[in-house]
């Protein structure tokens, strides 16, 4: 069996970084910030640069760096990964305080590629209009930050917030977790997560099928990192 392709991770570079444009290398205020003074980056370092769309290069810090308008250098060819298949999507049943910023980092770190946001029934968490906005601004600040820490190339998209019937629209094939369900597997890559207060009737109607992911009672957070752990492994294993 041939070795597997380098990647980012695999490098071992001094830092990781997400950038518009692969040809540019151009950086954020806050990117480059954080380069300089938190990982204290030097002239000539690696470090490794993704698009968030399956693109990555290595790169340098410059001479001169850290010196005000001093971009990255590139120092090796862009590598285009190829598409992740099947597509791992994670629907969330709202969650109170900073739990769907705790989930949508760690799914990041696990390789999800689509996160939606549910308002459920039972959801006691309710967003209005410009609560939507601002949470959904931020957990893709989260997600884009997740992606650097862990050396990832592809930038899940976060969305929201649906309902249980909208999400059944837009995930073909969904499946609900619930006890008395199959194992989790790819034939349905695409799970919905409910509240802690469960779902109700109408609601578990919608979907057709049904996933187990524990004997016991999880909090809606373990269970979404649960359930991506599983896939995301899953999918590891059949690209190996």
């Amino acid at each position: 069996m041939p070795p597997r392709a380098q990647s980012p991770a695999s490098l071992g570079a001094h830092a990781h970084v997400m950038v518009s444009d692969l040809g540019l290398l151009t950086l954020t205020d806050m990117d480059r910030h954080h380069l300089t003074r938190v990982l204290r980056i030097r002239p000539g370092e690696v470090i490794t640069a993704t698009d968030g769309r399956g693109s990555w290069r290595t790169c340098r810090a410059p001479l001169g760096w850290p010196s005000v308008g001093d971009d990255l250098v590139a120092d090796g060819r862009i590598v285009t990964e190829a598409p992740r298949t099947p597509l791992i999507s994670l629907a969330l049943a709202l969650t109170k305080a900073d739990k769907p910023e705790w989930a949508v980092q760690k799914l990041t770190e696990l390789g999800v590629d689509r996160v939606v946001l549910v308002e459920a029934q039972r959801s006691v968490v309710r967003w209005d209009a410009s609560k939507v906005e601002r949470n959904l601004i931020r957990l893709r600040s989260v997600a884009r930050e997740a992606l650097m820490q862990s050396r990832g190339v592809w930038l899940p998209t976060i969305e929201g917030v649906l309902s249980v019937a909208d999400v059944v629209a837009s995930l073909p094939g969904v499946a609900v977790a619930e006890f008395g369900g199959h194992n989790v597997s790819l034939e349905h890559p695409s799970v919905l997560i409910g509240p802690e207060g469960g779902w109700t009737e109408a609601e578990l109607a919608m979907v057709e099928h049904r996933v187990s992911l524990s004997d016991q009672v999880l909090r809606a957070e373990t269970a979404a990192v649960a359930c991506v752990t599983i896939l995301a492994e899953q999918r590891r294993s059949v690209d190996r």
